[in-house]
């Protein structure tokens, strides 16, 4: 079952734009690192268990390139051969034949070489695709186990497409350089010094004339890559606002439709569309004029060493063979210059991808549990605030000397207005966030004591905002409890009165909520959140009004449910409706994060105090007059 929340989509992160083969990122912008060598040297730590892969990869890549680089001058030696037997033959010299066997011998041995260059060729790709996916499976597993780690605050305070991105797209560009790119710059670089040996081998003078079209291919790659970054970046940035108007107006779609502005919507989109087009032309299109450039170079050399070495031939100074070697070692020279430029850029990519990885394995980690962890094995539900203090930032408290003692299968209301803390005491309760000080006790054992685990285990949460994931229903309810059976599954959706409206459907219990869960209406989803935590059996319930967006019909079905699964248990209710929590054991009435009444619903409104304003402003559509003001939700929970 799919680990994303059906309708709570995550923000789009970064877009990072891959892709393989022996030019991949050329004209990419390139992102580069605050600390290159420590990031380098940090993920060099990760290779380390396979060095002797790598030293393999090292060799198989030399021999590879230098089997596949002596070639052509083995070849030249068949056409020379061939050649004298040729012009001998033209002269008619008496005794005098081509030696097809020489020739033969020397096409046999290149056919052998050929052979073991593939064949090491393979072995090198081989051993790295192993080496690069362990390595990233290692720094995989470690991400993995740090957002484990992770306390609520950094979730809370990072968007999602941000960790979402460096946790896959940057774990990408990390697995696709590791794979592709060491190995490229390993034959590249061997291949440009072997090409000069064996040409110095053959003539000194044509092999300045080749070198002297370096310093040229550098400069118009630097010229034109640079330029390129520049539009590519124009390009990721329209890209990213595109992509976030289609985004915005498909999950907006039904208010767009409502107030009719489809063709503000289409207008938007083709402004962004041409800025889009005009980054994107540009941007391929400098990018594709290296190519072609260093082509023209690598012609101008090519030029060159034909009409200097077709003089020297002339003047019997060098072999028509060597010649012909020449000229293919000319060809292979301007591309591992290329390679390796982009390589480079590559490089400066990935290094920056690690170090925003290396940034979240570096974030600070939760409080870690107590040693040795208390387990409560049969928790009663007894809670006990002693004199807590809390604040998101230590200069800004929120909670002060907060005094909470809750019996065992008591029903607890929470009021208060926006931002008054009722969300963060929550938060407390499930030590999502530590105490600035005093303490939570739950059964008399200090929160702090227990296994995290253990403590969250004892609740079960039905909030507002309903938690369903890709999958099946049973799967949704199932997910409550690991070990559940089919039939304790049709049971707690009977007990949520969910098992009708469930059987109706076409596919029963197997229907696949899709991706937004739109074939299933808001009371049905949230009727299944109910049917889970009664499967959960937890000894404590959070519930975050769950009624405040469903029919009054689905209302009864809903309030029903919540009171099976309440019967028994201590529950802690986050009230908006305050004519659905008369019945409470105890009402907390918060404002900026202190209890500032408690008492049941009639004793409250007998003081006629804040709730009793608040409560009369549900019916009369007044405002409180003690209310004040406060931080907007969002910077308290």
């Amino acid at each position: 079952m799919s680990q994303s929340r059906v309708n709570n989509r995550p923000q789009q992160g970064g877009m990072m734009m891959g892709g393989g083969g022996p030019m991949r990122g050329m004209g990419m912008p390139v992102q580069k690192a605050k600390d290159f060598k420590g990031t380098l040297r940090r993920l060099t730590t990760y290779l380390l268990p396979y060095k002797i892969a790598l030293i393999a990869v090292l060799l198989a890549a030399i021999i590879s390139t230098v089997f596949n680089i002596v070639s052509p001058k083995i070849l030249g030696k068949a056409t020379t051969k061939l050649l004298e037997g040729l012009i001998a033959k033209y002269r008619h010299l008496p005794g005098v034949a081509i030696d097809f066997g020489y020739i033969g011998n020397i096409l046999l041995l290149l056919a052998v070489l050929y052979i073991i260059s593939a064949l090491f060729g393979y072995i090198q790709q081989y051993i790295m695709a192993s080496v690069a996916q362990k390595t990233v499976y290692g720094l995989r597993k470690d991400v993995e186990a740090k957002l484990a780690r992770l306390p609520l605050k950094f979730f809370d305070s990072h968007p999602h497409g941000d960790i979402l991105s460096r946790a896959v797209n940057d774990m990408d560009n990390i697995s696709s350089t590791l794979q592709q790119s060491l190995t490229q710059l390993v034959t590249s670089a061997v291949t440009i010094v072997g090409v000069i040996v064996m040409m110095l081998t053959i003539n000194f003078w044509l092999t300045l004339v080749v070198l002297l079209t370096l310093p040229l291919s550098v400069i118009i790659t630097m010229v034109i890559a640079k330029r390129s970054q520049v539009y590519f970046k124009d390009q990721q940035k329209a890209l990213g606002l595109l992509n976030g108007h289609v985004e915005e107006m498909y999950t907006g779609h039904k208010i767009v439709k409502a107030f009719g502005l489809e063709r503000r919507s289409l207008t938007e989109f083709d402004r962004l569309n041409d800025e889009l087009y005009e980054s994107g032309w540009k941007a391929q299109f400098v990018s594709g004029i290296i190519m072609p450039m260093m082509n023209f170079v690598g012609n101008l050399g090519y030029v060159l060493v034909c009409v200097i070495g077709g003089i020297m031939v002339t003047k019997q100074a060098i072999e028509i063979g060597d010649i012909q070697a020449f000229i293919q070692y000319a060809r292979q020279f301007s591309m591992p210059i290329t390679q390796l430029a982009n390589i480079a850029n590559v490089i400066q990519s990935t290094i920056a991808s690690a170090e925003r990885v290396f940034e979240l394995l570096d974030e600070v980690e939760q409080v870690p549990e107590a040693t040795p962890a208390l387990v409560i094995a049969e928790p009663h539900g007894n809670v006990q605030f002693e004199h807590v203090n809390f604040g998101y930032k230590a200069d800004v408290p929120l909670i002060e000397d907060m005094n909470i003692n809750v019996k065992s299968g008591q029903t607890i209301a929470i009021v208060g207005p926006t931002g008054a803390g009722k969300t963060t005491l929550v938060n407390l309760l499930m030590r999502f966030y530590e105490l600035n000080s005093g303490k939570i006790l739950i059964d008399g054992v200090d929160i702090t004591q227990l296994k995290r685990g253990n403590l969250r285990s004892m609740f079960g949460m039905v909030l507002q905002d309903t938690w369903l994931f890709n999958g099946t229903i049973r799967e949704n309810i199932g997910y409550g409890r690991e070990d559940a059976t089919e039939a304790e599954i049709i049971e707690a959706a009977r007990a949520a009165h969910a098992d009708h409206f469930i059987r109706t459907l076409p596919d029963s219990y197997n229907t696949i909520l899709n991706e937004e869960a739109t074939n299933i209406s808001q009371g049905q989803k949230q009727l299944l959140t109910i049917a889970r935590a009664i499967l959960a059996n937890p000894s404590i319930l959070i519930l975050d009004e769950a009624t405040s967006s469903v029919d009054t019909r689905t209302e009864i079905y809903i309030q029903k449910a919540m009171n099976t699964l309440m019967e028994g248990r201590t529950s802690f209710v986050i009230a908006h409706r305050l004519s659905t929590i008369r019945d409470a054991d105890l009402i907390l009435v918060m404002n900026h994060g202190s209890i500032i009444e408690q008492g049941t619903h009639e004793s409250l409104l007998a003081k006629g105090g804040f709730y009793a304003d608040l409560y009369n402003s549900q019916f009369i559509g007044g405002v409180p007059q003690h209310a004040v003001p406060v931080a907007s939700e969002a910077a308290t929970s």
